[in-house]
């Protein structure tokens, strides 16, 4: 027959004194009254968010004779979209916009991290220089550089042409990603690079088949920084493109707004249209969003 081990005193009161009585709070636990205000500004933060949206949405819904009225679900109607399709050459500028848009994300994402790369990982004369330009180019306005790109078009021949606009767009986008793809790139350990010059691979074929598939998260927010940056631009697209078949979205939308008034309808429902192509692609690189902005911004 054993008998159980004796238990000490100190043992029986430092047992005690560690375990939590039943009047004890919870460390983290949130309050009712903290847990009721933490949802009551969520719920605000959420409809200030969602309402324009959802009112841009039920006026291209609604007739002309109630645009500027909140009767939402009188007479609604999808008049505003199909007027818009076959009154308007509003497919030639979506095809302008997609055209456009689509090279600036593609040139965008390779120079971005071809030089975010060769900044990251090679010595070359004039890197300090190359990152303080890629810096400084960001800070300056649209307003202020819009005058001397314009004349830089026009010398080149490339106003009304998207040759031109996917320039323009390109040096707005390039540098904050290149910069960003830099600070990525510095967070892949370099030990990779040298494996692959190991097994025979020059700096091309490392950074294509060994760099570029762990740097997804990266890219993927380069290219939707870069589509964005094209999509949604107005001041350039207004200024170097005229005539309705040269026209992208942006420029596109100003023909429903004139002196006399706004054809809210037809523009609305544009709107609607217009925000299609931006949420897929948000949907498409959301999970790498995240990851890739963070890693960017871990080392600069």
């Amino acid at each position: 027959m054993t008998t159980a081990p004796a238990t000490s005193t100190s043992d029986r009161l430092a047992a005690s004194e560690s375990a939590p009585s039943a009047n004890t709070p919870l460390r983290g636990r949130r309050s009712p009254a903290a847990s009721v205000a933490l949802h009551a500004t969520l719920t605000v933060a959420s409809v200030i968010a969602v309402f324009p949206v959802l009112w841009v949405l039920l006026t291209s819904l609604k007739p002309a004779s109630y645009a500027t009225t909140t009767d939402f679900f009188k007479d609604t109607t999808f008049e505003n979209y199909t007027g818009l399709l076959r009154d308007t050459p509003f497919l030639t500028w979506f095809g302008n916009s997609l055209l456009i848009a689509g090279l600036t994300t593609v040139l965008g994402v390779f120079v971005a991290a071809t030089t975010g790369y060769a900044v990251s990982r090679f010595r070359f004369p004039g890197k300090r220089g190359l990152m303080w330009t890629l810096l400084i180019t960001q800070m300056f306005p649209v307003a202020v550089l819009i005058v001397p790109i314009y004349n830089i078009m026009a010398g080149l021949g490339l106003l009304n042409n998207p040759t031109g606009l996917v320039l323009t767009y390109l040096t707005i986008a390039v540098p904050f990603c290149a910069w960003m793809m830099k600070g990525f790139f510095d967070t892949i350990p370099r030990e990779i690079d040298e494996s692959g010059m190991v097994d025979g691979l020059t700096p091309f074929g490392t950074f294509f088949r060994l760099i570029l598939p762990l740097a997804k998260p990266g890219l993927a927010v380069t290219a939707f920084y870069s589509f964005i940056t094209a999509w949604g631009e107005v001041a350039y697209a207004s200024a170097f493109m005229t005539g309705d078949e040269s026209l992208t979205l942006a420029g596109g939308l100003q023909k429903f707004v004139n002196q006399y008034g706004a054809q809210w309808g037809p523009m609305t429902a544009a709107s609607v249209l217009i925000a299609i192509p931006a949420a897929l692609v948000f949907l498409f690189a959301q999970r790498h969003l995240v990851t890739g902005m963070s890693a960017g911004a871990v080392k600069g």
